[in-house]
């Protein structure tokens, strides 16, 4: 397994990469090209997909400084930051809010998009031609309910990256942000506290995306010439018009 500061390739870091959209993220960029350096707190199976794809695993957990510190001071160079690490956890109403759940989806979604952009950001920038990829949701455009705690942390964590945008205006560094639909993945199992029928029960009826599906969005924008800045992509599967409006059969 390579290291970061070892291979010429451009390296990409990915966080979340530990399944879903990270991991299929991170196949995608190794094909286009990059060394890729998966981060998670299961970082035994970023170990498998970094052995795999001739990338690099390092623990993270975006919740903490720490853990976010050390990781920054593991790569010494990256062209790109994927923000992927996130989730949702329950469906209460405001007033059921159990905030617990609203803590981790703050600390998750919001503070640790910060935390990572903050301490790569000057790698990004030095690289001349760097790109901040966000994976936010449709939830950071819509609200729905019951969803509140989710979509506030994703509506926050959007914000953010999209003032970076501005905050950054002449600087080498480029800001996508990715706003998924329906994606079958282990969201809605982490969301329903590992009820697998209840998180089957979302998808069931109608042909959700798939976590490629968002990651060849990724490397679309992670290719593109660097003077092009996709600023928002939406994607949603055909059999979804809003957060709350779907066709199933």
């Amino acid at each position: 397994m390579r290291t970061p500061s070892a291979d010429r390739r451009p390296t990409a870091v990915v966080s979340g990469a530990s399944s879903g959209i990270g991991a299929a993220t991170a196949r995608v960029l190794a094909d286009a090209g990059f060394h890729v350096v998966l981060g998670a707190r299961r970082v035994e199976r970023c170990a498998a997909i970094a052995a795999e794809i001739g990338g690099t695993a390092l623990a993270l957990d975006v919740t903490d400084q720490a853990s976010v510190d050390a990781f920054a001071a593991a790569v010494p160079a990256v062209s790109v930051l994927v923000n992927n690490a996130g989730g949702a956890k329950g469906l209460g109403t405001v007033a059921d809010a159990n905030l617990d759940d609203w803590r981790w989806m703050w600390e998750t979604n919001v503070l640790g998009t910060v935390r990572m952009t903050k301490a790569l950001l000057p790698a990004l920038v030095d690289s001349g031609d760097g790109l901040v990829v966000t994976v936010t949701s449709i939830a950071a455009l819509e609200t729905y309910d019951r969803g509140s705690g989710y979509t506030s942390a994703k509506h926050a964590q959007a914000v953010a990256h999209r003032t970076l945008r501005g905050e950054l205006l002449g600087q080498p560094v480029r800001f996508t942000e990715v706003c998924p639909g329906m994606v079958e993945t282990e969201f809605s199992l982490v969301r329903f506290d590992g009820d697998a029928d209840a998180a089957d029960a979302v998808y069931a009826g109608l042909t959700p995306l798939t976590a490629m599906d968002i990651a060849e969005v990724i490397g679309f924008a992670a290719t593109r010439p660097s003077h092009v800045n996709l600023d928002q992509i939406v994607v949603k599967p055909r059999d979804q018009a809003s957060a709350m409006r779907a066709y199933r059969r």
